[in-house]
């Protein structure tokens, strides 16, 4: 592994690294904590040592309070661990704890031998710089502390040093030197060990990233053999088709100079629907398909199986020469009737208006567009139609009232228009239609007489003005002509109703 350089991991393993550290910290601190509860032994065995002789200068009270404050610490660190077992806070605590613990033994003069560096050591156990160098920093610090509390017994008792201040500078001397060297060595090995873990984790990343792009392609290729209902494999280099789908039959050969038609068509034939099966037999022509494939990955076309609907039928190519035609071709079917349906579902809820069902503003656009391209005939008439009076009722009576205006005047206009033509909602309360008729006067008199009859739960009576324009009668006229006359006409109707009964349009 190489070292010196930020090993990078991307979101998933980074999350990963970082959870596994987490759970690394409390195992730690388990131990640690377990370490503590066993310290408190200490006071015990160094008042046995007392009672031996081994230690003197000891009070037994000493070793009550060594048993005392290390308690405290190991409950202390045990509550953390309870509340806060992730935190870097708890890890702190039991590095400190055990400070404490040495400075302690150190400053009643016990003769035991601690080491200092235990401390950092037992920090390079959570892997983290960070709490590394914390634990080197507290470790030296109070190895500060406890020498100096202590220079002036170690001066007595030796006479090599000449005061209390020189006996501390050639300790910590040594101490530093020692602690210098602990560092180096500790930053390293931590350094090490996270890039081993992060080497590691990214090395599994990868290997999980190939395992998931693996079962996604074994997933698509299960998913593909699902979706077709038929697939064969067609290879015009040997002259063969291979059913894919079906394991049972075998690969087949096929002759390009007399057959036209893959081993596939012969089950479809017979079940396309009469008016496409000319074009589905020149679609499907194997002779002609490697020119109409070339350059190209995928062509497809939909047809109609009398029994189970449109199907699609789709030639995929998996191979290809130098000169871009293809070599070897999948030819597929799949049933998307049920998708042709919801598509046929969408384009109607396109066209149609959603408070009368009747056809839309888009729907007599195009219609009026596809005339215009391919003309009109004889009995081509539009129809302009408007509601009397809907903004009185609006006003007076609200919206509801104003709806069911507006859809009785769609249901009156669909019941006498329909057989002729198409009705569409072009606005609020207008509507146009455009019909096939030689006699549109008769066809207005039955819209007026339907209108007539009507009566709502909220208002009484329904009032239309229906104006009209036929080819027959301005053959010279365009449709847009055509459009503006049928509107004048309405208008006309529209002030005649008002005058007819006295209303004043103004008001």
């Amino acid at each position: 592994m190489k070292t010196g350089k930020k090993i990078q991991l991307d979101e998933t393993a980074a999350r990963e690294y970082d959870e596994f550290f987490e759970r690394n910290r409390i195992k730690v601190n388990k131990y640690l904590n377990i370490v503590l509860w066993f310290f408190i032994l200490t006071g015990p065995a160094i008042a046995i040592g007392l009672k031996a002789g081994i230690f003197f200068d000891i009070e037994y009270v000493t070793c009550f309070n060594i048993s005392l404050v290390v308690l405290i610490m190991a409950m202390g660190h045990l509550i953390l661990l309870k509340f806060y077992p992730k935190s870097v806070i708890t890890c702190l605590f039991s590095l400190t704890a055990l400070d404490i613990l040495i400075f302690y033994i150190t400053y009643v003069k016990i003769n035991i031998q601690v080491t200092w560096f235990l401390v950092p050591l037992l920090s390079l156990l959570f892997c983290h710089l960070h709490i590394f160098m914390y634990a080197v920093l507290t470790n030296y610090i109070t190895m500060i502390l406890a020498v100096y509390a202590v220079s002036s017994h170690y001066d007595y008792l030796r006479s090599d040093f000449g005061s209390p201040e020189a006996y501390f500078a050639d300790a910590m001397g040594a101490y530093t030197i020692e602690m210098i060297v602990m560092v180096a060595a500790g930053v390293i090995i931590c350094r090490l060990i996270v890039d081993y873990f992060k080497e590691m984790f990214r090395q599994y990343e990868v290997i999980k990233s190939q395992e998931r792009e693996m079962k996604e392609k074994m997933d698509i290729l299960s998913s593909m053999a699902e979706i077709y209902d038929h697939v064969n494999l067609i290879d015009f280099k040997n002259s063969t088709e291979t059913p894919l789908r079906d394991a049972e039959l075998e690969k087949q050969g096929i002759d390009l100079t007399t057959q036209t038609h893959s081993i596939m068509n012969k089950k479809l034939d017979n079940q396309v629907m009469p008016d496409m099966a000319e074009d589905f037999k020149n679609y499907t022509n194997i002779q002609t398909i490697r020119t109409r494939l070339s350059s190209k990955k995928v062509i497809s076309a939909d047809f109609v199986d009398a029994v189970r609907g449109w199907f699609r039928a789709q030639f995929i190519t998996v191979e290809t020469g130098v000169d871009g035609i293809p070599d070897k071709i999948i030819y597929t079917t799949r049933n998307v009737d049920e998708e042709k349906r919801r598509e046929e579902h969408l384009i109607r809820l396109s066209m149609t208006d959603e408070m009368t069902r009747l056809y839309n503003r888009r729907s007599y656009d195009e219609d009026l567009a596809y005339f215009k391209a391919n003309g009109m005939d004889k009995e081509f008439v539009i129809f302009s139609t408007d509601i009397n009076g809907l903004k009185v009722v609006n006003d007076s009576k609200g919206h509801i009232a104003g709806d069911e205006l507006i859809k009785g005047a769609a249901d009156c206009l669909v019941l006498s228009l329909m057989p002729y033509g198409k009705v569409y909602r072009t606005g609020g309360d207008e509507f146009m239609a455009i019909l096939h008729t030689d006699d549109p006067e008769s066809v207005r008199k039955s819209v007026y007489e339907k209108a007539g009859k009507w009566h709502g739960a909220y208002v009484e009576n329904l009032h239309l003005s229906i104006g009209y324009a036929s080819h027959k009668e301005h053959m010279d006229s365009g449709i847009e002509e055509l459009e503006r006359m049928a509107d004048s006409d309405m208008y006309a109707e529209k002030g005649r109703y008002y005058r007819e009964n006295g209303i004043d349009r103004r008001r």
